[in-house]
């Protein structure tokens, strides 16, 4: 059994940990904490989590007694609680984007902020970095976009097949987090398709930074808002690097299927298929389908993810099993809410 605290428990990714967290069988929850909401009971932000006896608490990060700490604070404000925790000991799985990058700098051209406590992290995308997951005290939890993204597109760059990927992605608003907003206000989403941040969304410096690692890959990134709650779709158009490089759809899938045949959250589909939001809904699980090439040359891959669940929380309860030693799958092999 291992105690775990949610530093900034009131958002949607808190609500998600806590939710799954409370059935974990190896887990207790000592502190949830949310300046804004000290002492309020959790259901009365979270009312799904009606029944739990739990409370907001405003603890400072030297007085939290847990084994791992999840921080599920925003942009910039991880750096100055994340240092503090892994000097008192904590282990630390950070949501925010504030590890993520390995050159600062690009950290901060991208999110506009002076890092003021960089720190060796690894990037938590298990299906890549699993070994180096197990053995860390900080993991930098991916973003949404980028969870979708690099799964559909890993094992073009891996084999060098493509050396340029354009993603589109479409969103559902529970992405935008639980504070309300204009863009996300009901009669501005309805029946609409909103394009955001056209060229210039701070997640496509993640998934170059991931993809290249492997190959010089060129990536551009478009996300859309879509009137659903939940989900992520991503389409993935590749180009390859030789236009001579012969390669069938059934080829493309085998490849996909060789790379995630022992990831217990990737699932592969079949050729044409198309992955449903719904499928994946509420679960830690990401379907891969299409693979597809047109006449032209292009390849293209559809990914479906949870953004609160793959993407977010479910995804860092997947990191704390590998570095605890637990099975990887315990609490998050739950199935997807279809329909």
């Amino acid at each position: 059994m291992i105690k775990v605290a949610i530093v900034g428990g009131s958002g949607y990714t808190g609500g998600e940990l806590i939710r799954i967290l409370i059935n974990h069988p190896k887990v207790e929850i000592t502190a949830i904490t949310s300046r804004k909401n000290r002492n309020t009971p959790i259901h009365k932000i979270h009312p799904h989590l009606r029944g739990l006896k739990l409370k907001f608490t405003n603890l400072k990060s030297e007085s939290i007694d847990a084994n791992i700490v999840f921080t599920a604070t925003p942009h910039g404000a991880s750096m100055k609680i994340v240092p503090k925790l892994l000097e008192t000991g904590h282990k630390v799985i950070d949501l925010s984007g504030d590890y993520r990058f390995r050159d600062y700098s690009i950290y901060e051209k991208w999110y506009g902020l002076n890092h003021e406590a960089p720190l060796n992290a690894v990037y938590g995308l298990p299906e890549i970095y699993r070994e180096e997951i197990k053995k860390s005290n900080l993991i930098a939890n991916p973003g949404c976009f980028p969870t979708g993204g690099i799964l559909a597109t890993l094992p073009l760059s891996k084999e060098k097949i493509v050396d340029r990927v354009i993603l589109d992605s479409k969103t559902g608003v529970s992405g935008g987090g639980i504070k309300p907003s204009e863009s996300f206000h009901f009669p501005n989403i309805s029946e609409n398709v909103n394009p955001y941040k056209i060229t210039t969304h701070r997640h496509m410096a993640e998934i170059q930074q991931e993809l290249t690692e492997f190959h010089d890959v060129k990536v551009s990134f478009t996300p859309h808002l879509v009137p659903v709650i939940r989900g992520i779709l991503t389409t993935s158009h590749s180009f390859k690097i030789n236009d001579d490089l012969n390669l069938s759809c059934e080829e493309l899938h085998q490849l996909y299927e060789k790379e995630y045949s022992n990831e217990p959250f990737v699932k592969v589909l079949e050729v044409g298929e198309i992955p449903r939001l719904s499928s994946v809904r509420g679960s830690n699980y990401a379907h891969i389908g299409g693979f597809e090439i047109d006449e032209t040359g292009r390849i293209v891959i559809i990914s479906a993810i949870d953004n609160l669940v793959k993407g977010a929380s479910g995804q860092a309860i997947h990191n704390m099993n590998l570095m605890c030693g637990f099975k990887e799958t315990e609490s998050i092999n739950n199935f997807g809410l279809h329909p």
